[in-house]
């Protein structure tokens, strides 16, 4: 009850979209139905301890229990199947262990098969087939390739029902045979009924609010690139759309890089990294520098971004932790371990399989981000400055000139890199001059600064330690 009631008030104060709510998973009515199957199950006398020795891999009883989640031939949704295997002799249970409870059951069952309740098939112990229990509902749909044409009831002929042996035991001999049955419960499919359409739904809202947000962020790339455009004649704020994306990809706010911790985060350790790079942009007066109205409005509408993505993570760990907490409860009250199979069964691409934030961070790096390049993108490996007047040698890694020229000073001839004889091979002729083209227009203030510090050292080279470097003069 603590839980229904949390998960309702976060659905309340978490200010989601209304349309998002009414998506939410049903968690009281599924509590309802719970209760349901469990009195479901108790009727025909398989209470959680029963059910727990049957379902035990190393049960050596002569009666077993499975229980499966199938996909129904004529759809997508999942077919609970509680199928029954029990070894009869003469028309009567063979037990040499059970409980009472589990001998119930089992005389319950035998009495059903002698009234021809249920539908059933009787094989030899090394030959068992499935038939189908069919009781007050209709039967569950039975898929084998093993099922035989089912028999009329003239055509069955079964002994009078007789209490469970309690000493007769399996052995070599035994000319019994295994009577499998189909259990339909009808509460038990109705709960996974509603389970799996809700997160269908929820599937599918993820997936519009993803495509949603692509949308936007396509838009928004486009705004900044307009904003961040190089240009000598009108204002830009490229240096600070740099800073700002750069402090971002630093947050690592919806994914972690780092070696100690890479991953999807979660909602709260998202929250705290969006108020850190937020924090940040603000101590550094990025926003207040700006010199276009456009671009104050277009970082507004990035926050506002960051702000959607965040609720959509913080919606779908909370749906996730609902169908998470009534799972556990389902197996708390039936003993079928259905926790790990329902995700699996279920096939969610989204709410449960999927990232959404991932995915939309992704999109966000490649149409966002990118169009404001970063100077980590373009620098030379070996003096980690800008890789200004670059050489690419001839397997296409790139450094800078000076760099080049020291590696083939020192008679090395192997590519830092990949460590492929070329370094020695390269000349003016593998100068990328669109490349340098394109580092002196987006990264103006390095490039000024890398040939300053190249004329330097060159200086050095030239005139000794003594020398001091001048700038030009134009008198």
């Amino acid at each position: 009850m603590k839980f229904a009631h949390g998960f309702k008030e976060s659905l309340a104060t978490h200010d989601f979209p209304p349309h998002w709510v009414d998506h939410a998973i049903p968690y009281s009515q599924l509590k309802k139905c719970l209760k349901k199957v469990q009195r479901e199950l108790r009727e025909l006398g398989l209470d959680p301890d029963t059910l727990r020795s049957l379902l035990d891999p190393g049960n050596t009883s002569t009666v077993a229990v499975q229980y499966k989640l199938n996909a129904a031939s004529d759809s997508n949704l999942l077919r609970p199947k509680l199928t029954v295997n029990v070894h009869m002799r003469n028309g009567v249970p063979i037990d040499a262990s059970l409980t009472p409870t589990s001998k119930e059951f089992l005389n319950k069952i035998a009495t059903s098969i002698s009234q021809d309740q249920w539908i059933h098939t009787s094989e030899p112990v090394a030959q068992p087939k499935t038939g189908t229990l069919d009781s007050v509902s209709a039967p569950l749909p039975v898929s084998s390739s093993a099922e035989s044409a089912p028999q009329s009831p003239d055509e069955v002929q079964h002994p009078p029902a007789q209490p469970v042996n309690d000493t007769a035991n399996l052995d070599a001999t035994d000319d019994g045979t295994y009577e499998t049955l189909e259990v339909p419960l009808v509460f038990d499919g109705e709960f996974f009924n509603i389970l799996q359409s809700d997160v269908n739904n929820l599937d599918t809202l993820q997936t519009q609010e993803e495509e949603r947000m692509k949308v936007e962020i396509v838009d928004l790339g486009k705004e900044v690139a307009q904003v961040a455009k190089p240009s000598r004649f009108s204002k830009n704020d490229l240096a600070r759309w740099r800073n700002i994306f750069e402090l971002y990809l630093d947050a690592e706010v919806f994914f972690a890089t780092h070696e100690m911790d890479h991953g999807a985060r979660s909602s709260q350790v998202a929250l705290k990294q969006l108020q850190w790079f937020q924090n940040q942009v603000e101590t550094r007066g990025l926003a207040k520098e700006f010199k276009l109205a456009e671009s104050r409005a277009a970082f507004t509408r990035f926050l506002n971004l960051n702000a959607s993505l965040l609720k959509n993570l913080q919606f779908q760990e909370l749906n996730k932790l609902a169908i998470s907490k009534i799972l556990k409860k389902f197996d708390k009250r039936t003993s079928l371990g259905i926790s790990k199979a329902f995700p699996t069964a279920v096939h969610s691409n989204k709410l449960l399989a999927g990232n959404v934030a991932r995915d939309v961070c992704a999109q966000m790096s490649q149409e966002l981000v990118s169009v404001v390049p970063q100077l980590n993108d373009y620098l030379c490996p070996v003096c980690f400055s800008l890789a200004y007047l670059p050489i690419r040698l001839d397997c296409q890694h790139v450094f800078c000139i000076r760099c080049v020229v020291k590696i083939q000073r020192r008679k090395e001839k192997h590519c830092p890199l990949c460590r492929a004889n070329v370094v020695m091979k390269a000349s003016t002729e593998n100068l990328d001059f669109e490349l340098s083209k394109y580092m002196r227009k987006y990264f103006p203030k390095e490039a000024k600064e890398k040939q300053r510090s190249n004329d330097i050292e060159r200086g050095i080279e030239d005139f000794g330690p003594g020398y001091v470097h001048r700038e030009c003069t134009v008198m």
